[in-house]
């Protein structure tokens, strides 16, 4: 376990020490070009609008989980009587 910790600590250590390297090309754009005020304003937006909609669709999925999870108990309780 100490040998598969020290390996993935090592291997994190690496990939970050490289990542920063890898973007710092052309001068220093990312791969949409220049950031102006419109871009930012738009992906703040995308994420007040993303993040609630995670939440929700979220929300949804584990309601239906749980309702079907009570059905079976139900149905397992209603065929032990």
């Amino acid at each position: 376990m100490r040998r598969a910790i020290t390996t993935f600590a090592l291997s994190l250590a690496l990939t970050l020490a490289l990542a920063a390297n890898a973007f710092a090309g052309d001068n220093g754009m990312g791969w949409i070009g220049e950031a102006d005020d419109k871009t930012v304003t738009f992906f703040g937006l995308g994420l007040v609008i993303l993040f609630p909609l995670v939440a929700l669709v979220g929300s949804f999925i584990q309601g239906r989980l749980e309702r079907r999870a009570q059905a079976r108990k139900d149905a397992i309780f209603r065929s032990s009587k």
